[in-house]
């Protein structure tokens, strides 16, 4: 059975992996083209499709029957091909966006929403929100979010970005579609961006202690549904919630920060061995790009020079997903490091002893590393998800690694 998902750019999809999960037919991606977009469906050459950006509108228009869900939304996102060759269209956005809103576990009755961005996702949104009785909804395009439009609505008690802005690769400062500081009545923000597993939007959200979910529950959600209209075999919940956990895992860098000759790179590469994953360590990222020793930057241009290089680093690397990065050990003294670590990382902070760190190439541990610890303990501790004690051999200190991702990964 040839399944698989129809957009224009899916080289970072990760459908194939979830109806991996769910099994039982082959799952492919369709990169087509607008112009090309009338010559796939006249192939047909597949049993069901999911549909993202940006067809989820155009392909309707080839289905012979939708279903009501598909006719009352206005876009579809899965195509069943019937026995006699006719194209069956439904909407299983809906169910996957009502995995989100009931996994946050914000009441919407009566609530002013506004969502941005005007395509097919939005739709199953405003179809949702609409079954949950929520108050006035305004739809709302990125051209059109301007001073006038948050001064109007400064009164939105839930935002909902349906747009790509913030998604992988462009991630970082600037790409929130909305400031928040301008929605003083916020109670709830639902991000549809599911990589990274934090957008800037959603730790803005963290900041002002707004309950936020991203995208990851309605990727999941609606992929069970289709997989059952594909099969015809229900996808249970408890599935649905293991291959939610399962991709949390898998998308989630490991990283260490912690003291300068804490064992950072020593417990990096073990740990990205045990996993099978690819291992990063920022210092010698930073030596490949520059071409000189740490010791030569810090002479050459000081700590600050040093400083600059290390965060373009941490964001080159920090929007990846599922490696092992090994941080230097001042990263924390750069507050903004904090979301390029984040938004794809479970962050672990390597404690040992002063007396016990190595101090060879390392400019910054000539000194005094009592007072250098003293001062960054609380950076360490305001970055990190948990604290790790490094004693004992690699071996050890990895296993306790290993016990603290589970807690993580499974809260």
């Amino acid at each position: 059975m040839n399944c698989g998902l129809l957009g224009r750019k899916l080289a970072h999809s990760y459908s194939p992996a979830i109806h991996a999960e769910f099994g039982g037919y082959n799952y492919k991606i369709f990169e087509v083209e607008p112009d090309n977009l009338g010559d796939f469906f006249s192939t047909k050459d597949f049993h069901g499709i999911n549909i993202t950006i940006p067809y989820k509108q155009a392909a309707m228009e080839f289905c012979k029957e939708l279903s009501p869900t598909a006719q009352a939304i206005g876009s579809v996102n899965t195509i069943l091909k019937k026995p006699n060759g006719d194209l069956f269209g439904d909407n299983t956005d809906a169910a996957g966006f009502r995995k989100m809103v009931d996994l946050l576990g914000i009441p919407i009755s009566g609530k002013k929403i506004i969502i941005f961005g005007t395509g097919g996702s939005s739709l199953s949104v405003v179809h949702v929100m609409k079954e949950l009785g929520a108050g006035e909804i305004i739809l709302v395009s990125i051209e059109d979010n301007n001073a006038e439009f948050t001064r109007r609505h400064s009164d939105a008690e839930i935002l909902v970005n349906c747009t790509p802005s913030g998604m992988y690769p462009y991630v970082g400062a600037g790409n929130p579609p909305i400031l928040l500081e301008y929605f003083p009545k916020l109670c709830g923000v639902f991000d549809l961006v599911y990589n990274p597993a934090r957008t800037w939007l959603m730790m803005d959200a963290d900041e002002r202690e707004i309950p936020n979910i991203g995208g990851l529950p309605m990727l999941v959600g609606q992929a069970a549904v289709s997989s059952a209209i594909f099969t015809g075999h229900e996808i249970g919940a408890e599935k649905v919630n293991s291959v939610i956990n399962m991709l949390k895992r898998d998308m989630e860098n490991i990283v260490l920060i912690g003291m300068p000759g804490s064992g950072k790179t020593t417990h990096g590469r073990l740990l990205a061995q045990i996993l099978n994953r690819n291992f990063i360590d920022t210092d010698e990222e930073i030596i490949k790009l520059d071409g000189r020793t740490i010791p030569e930057i810090f002479a050459q241009e000081g700590e600050e020079g040093f400083r600059k290089k290390e965060t373009e680093i941490l964001a080159k690397f920090g929007k990846e997903s599922g490696v092992v990065i090994a941080t230097g050990g001042g990263c924390v003294t750069r507050e903004e490091n904090f979301r390029h670590l984040k938004q794809n990382g479970a962050i672990i902070f390597t404690e040992r002893s002063t007396e016990e760190l190595a101090r060879e190439g390392r400019p910054l541990s000539q000194g005094d590393l009592n007072k250098m610890y003293e001062k960054r303990l609380p950076m360490y501790k305001k970055f990190a998800d948990t604290t790790i004690k490094v004693q004992g051999s690699p071996d050890g200190v990895v296993k306790k690694i290993l016990e603290a991702l589970d807690e993580i990964f499974n809260n």
